[in-house]
């Protein structure tokens, strides 16, 4: 059978030599060896998130499938593919089982060709989306709990100076008063824009400097809810 060798890092794991594009390449090599599959192209996603199917060479691979240059899809692990069970069930309804294209996934054992092969397949993709998203929630508690303690989380932001030790934040008074005087004026019914406006005509400048707009203030009222 010929097939297509798909390998994928996003920028966070492209230092990874577990997941580098080589490694990956290296297991697909192998598996197509091993189980005389004719590897016609390997392709590569550098950079690219799992999220979403919108990558170039993912769209090339599949359009190989369509066209019949390809039987099937060689990965060296599911979550290279997708990390979405939506997705992933949009791949097998438009391409897998059914369809007659083959999947193999080198670290999970998957054929796509058998019932059990394509439950097998959801239920891995059920976990790496659980997983991708438990991800997401530690992250976003440890940023909550850094920024409750008055820690820096990135770009010091509007109200806020760095102090002497480069880590913790400190109030800034002119800023803070700012930021009390954007709270006042959205509680009393302003615009966003009235309110980047009044800070302009006082003089009042952003953390960079700059004008005020009304995306602006979005942000820090956001920020601040």
């Amino acid at each position: 059978m010929k097939v297509i060798g798909y390998t994928r890092v996003s920028t966070d794991e492209q230092a990874d030599k577990g997941l580098s594009l080589g490694a990956q390449r290296a297991k697909v090599e192998a598996y197509c060896k091993l189980y005389d599959l004719e590897l016609v192209e390997l392709i590569e996603d550098a950079g690219q998130s799992g999220k979403t199917l919108k990558r170039d060479g993912l769209q090339r691979a599949l359009t190989m499938l369509r066209n019949g240059e390809a039987g099937g899809i060689v990965i060296a692990k599911l979550d290279r593919l997708t990390r979405s069970v939506v997705d992933g069930g949009k791949l097998i309804a438009d391409y897998f089982g059914e369809k007659g294209h083959e999947l193999f996934s080198v670290g999970d054992h998957i054929n796509t060709r058998t019932a059990a092969g394509r439950l097998v397949l959801n239920v891995l993709l059920s976990v790496s989306q659980w997983e991708r998203e438990a991800i997401g929630e530690r992250t976003r508690d440890a940023l909550q709990h850094k920024i409750a303690n008055g820690e820096r989380c990135g770009k010091v932001r509007f109200g806020f100076d760095l102090g002497a030790d480069g880590k913790m934040l400190v109030a800034n008074a002119a800023e803070q008063a700012a930021l009390r005087l954007i709270r006042k004026l959205r509680a009393a019914g302003e615009s966003l824009r009235a309110i980047a406006a009044e800070l302009n005509v006082r003089g009042i400048g952003t953390k960079e400097g700059r004008p005020w707009l009304f995306t602006t203030v979005k942000g820090i009222l956001a920020r601040a809810a």
